[in-house]
């Protein structure tokens, strides 16, 4: 199955963090002709799957992602190949893999957050709880450079937990620190927090707040707390992903890229009911994984993602 994806452009924009401070002689902003590769489709690579979620790439290139409701953790290798990676997998959803190459779960199941060996598939619960409270259910992270890591905890109520009520007073984001001790909320003003991606020098976060429909941006402090929030776009995410020219793309409606500046400049369509999350993968990271409802999707591109 090929679906031709179609670029729509649009002329509405957000200003954000630094949008307003371009030089004349600065270069040129993105246009949607400088992203996706030329005469590029978008494949379905397998619609074997209940909901897809969570990929992301290892340092060759190979994704893995989540099916998240049969309880397993996929990849799909840079050979072509897909393979089930871990099944039970904790009912992981988003993930990531740190600069040591342990993956990063949400495990959805206990409300948890995991660190798996790839080599041994062993997991190692990293947060269990937050001040003897049960967490909300963490749902996306992100790991910086120094291996301090960032995660959304919205609440979206599951069939199979055998739990109570929320027991966290707010929906937000948290933050670990690299040597895994110290658990601090850093943001408690979202609505419901989802997608999480930050830049790879480490200084800049961005979070979606799905239910308001906003995306903002965060300076992070050497503490690990975030300073100078900022409206980065007017639209929420389930899950995000970075490249190197500092556009960000988020996901729901299939798959919307902003540049660096909040302005929109590119949307590829997904036909599926929901996207889920998108990432960058292959041996040279210019293929954009989608995970969509049932659906692993990929589409090659010009532009690169940020190196795990």
């Amino acid at each position: 199955m090929i679906i031709r994806c179609l670029i729509l452009l649009t002329l509405a924009a957000v200003p954000a963090w630094g949008a307003e401070l371009v030089a004349p002689n600065a270069p040129k902003p993105a246009a949607a002709s400088d992203i996706v590769a030329p005469g590029a489709e978008l494949k379905l690579l397998s619609g074997e799957f209940a909901f897809t979620e969570g990929p992301i790439a290892d340092a060759a290139g190979n994704v893995y992602f989540t099916d998240q409701p049969n309880d397993r953790i996929m990849v799909w290798t840079i050979d072509g190949k897909l393979e089930t990676f871990l099944k039970p997998a904790g009912r992981s959803n988003g993930m990531f893999f740190d600069r040591k190459g342990n993956l990063i779960t949400c495990a959805d199941e206990k409300n948890e957050l995991w660190q798996i060996d790839v080599k041994t598939k062993k997991a190692t619960v990293l947060v269990k709880d937050y001040k003897g409270k049960l967490l909300n259910g963490p749902n996306d992270v992100w790991v910086r450079p120094d291996l301090g890591l960032y995660f959304t905890d919205p609440f979206y109520k599951r069939d199979y937990w055998k739990r109570g009520p929320m027991e966290q007073d707010v929906q937000g984001v948290y933050y670990l620190t690299p040597d895994r001790k110290t658990l601090t909320r850093v943001a408690a003003d979202l609505v419901q927090p989802n997608g999480i991606i930050g830049t790879p020098d480490g200084k800049k976060l961005f979070v979606a707040d799905i239910k308001a429909g906003k995306t903002y941006s965060y300076d992070i402090q050497p503490d690990g707390t975030l300073a100078n929030k900022a409206l980065f776009c007017s639209l929420g995410s389930d899950g995000m992903t970075i490249d190197t020219r500092g556009n960000v793309y988020l996901t729901g409606k299939g798959v919307t890229v902003f540049d660096k500046t909040g302005k929109q400049i590119l949307n590829i369509p997904v036909q599926e009911n929901w996207t889920a999350n998108v990432c960058f993968g292959g041996k040279d990271l210019k293929t954009l994984f989608i995970t969509a409802s049932k659906g692993l999707y990929a589409i090659a591109m010009q532009v690169q993602g940020v190196k795990p």
